[in-house]
């Protein structure tokens, strides 16, 4: 069993363990004054489809985008991953991060980031994959992604510790705020292969500072960021599906700052939707070669056993 395996059993099992770690989300939170209010139920399978996958916000500044764009309708090619170098937020050696990574996309070199590498994908690049289930507990969260299996641990009403120790996803802590949940991530590793935010390359420094906020919102709420998301990314699956659609959806607005890679602060939002199929289990299998399974996976020369 590798690592990301033993994270994935280890949120099962602390799922199913009943009052040490509690089961589906908590009925209530204390508040400072005393008072208890109800916790919105994040609980549960959430998909999004898209690729790449934030939305930009209605005005800027939002994330990196892609230049190369599909003849059929105009959305980001997801076979040419040429990030906007030209973006304000980028500072300068940042942007020239970003084209050269274009440039190699434009002569058809598949250039290595963490997902096709099988590595640990930092926030918000971690957003990548298109399905996420949510384990709601009294005192910690835990978001179990799908195609890599990637889980993530969120502590809920902490502190981040004075001496941090950087790691792959970083320190996330969380709180509500009545019918949303904050979460607030810095520490994330910069000593480590593929560090970048997106597939287009966009990097960061150990300055990066990320705020999730999440709620559950009905159709009209969130038809706007459906419709950028519509215009922006693509979707294998086509068009989000909205009609006949009953149950809420789970808005996520980043807030995205890095003073030592970006010249601002910038937003970015998604919108997932209930998924209440069976959770899949998808492995990835390293290849230097290139994007999920569109090169030949290696294979030994004979078998290990």
């Amino acid at each position: 069993m590798n690592a990301r395996h033993g994270c994935v059993l280890f949120a099962i099992m602390a799922a199913a363990a009943g009052p040490a770690f509690g089961q589906g989300a908590p009925a209530a939170v204390q508040t400072g004054a005393g008072a208890q209010t109800s916790v919105p139920d994040f609980s549960g399978i959430w998909r999004h489809g898209s690729l790449p996958w934030l939305i930009p916000p209605a005005s800027p500044p939002g994330p990196v985008t892609n230049r190369s764009r599909r003849k059929d309708n105009g959305q980001s090619d997801y076979g040419q991953l040429v990030g906007d170098y030209t973006n304000p937020i980028l500072q300068p050696w940042a942007a020239d991060v970003v084209k050269r990574k274009g440039e190699l996309s434009l002569a058809g070199i598949i250039f290595p980031n963490p997902a096709n590498q099988c590595w640990p994908e930092p926030v918000p690049f971690l957003f990548k994959h298109m399905a996420m289930q949510m384990i709601q507990q009294p005192d910690n969260i835990v978001m179990v992604f799908s195609e890599d299996q990637e889980v993530r641990f969120v502590r809920l009403n902490a502190s981040h510790p004075a001496k941090l120790v950087p790691s792959f996803h970083g320190d996330a802590v969380g709180r509500y705020e009545g019918d949303t949940l904050v979460i607030d991530t810095v520490g994330t590793r910069t000593d480590r292969p593929f560090a970048m935010v997106d597939l287009f390359g966009t990097p960061y420094t150990d300055k990066l500072h990320v705020v999730e906020r999440y709620r559950l919102a009905d159709y009209e709420e969130v038809k706007d960021d459906i419709a950028r998301a519509a215009k922006e990314n693509w979707r294998p699956q086509g068009p989000m599906k909205t009609e006949g659609y009953n149950d809420k959806y789970l808005h996520v607005h980043f807030t995205v700052e890095d003073p030592g890679a970006f010249t601002a602060p910038w937003t970015a939002s998604m919108v997932y939707q209930r998924d209440r199929r069976d959770w899949p289990e998808t492995v990835c299998a390293e290849n230097r070669f290139g994007f999920e399974h569109e090169a030949e996976v290696p294979r030994a020369a004979k078998a290990d056993f």
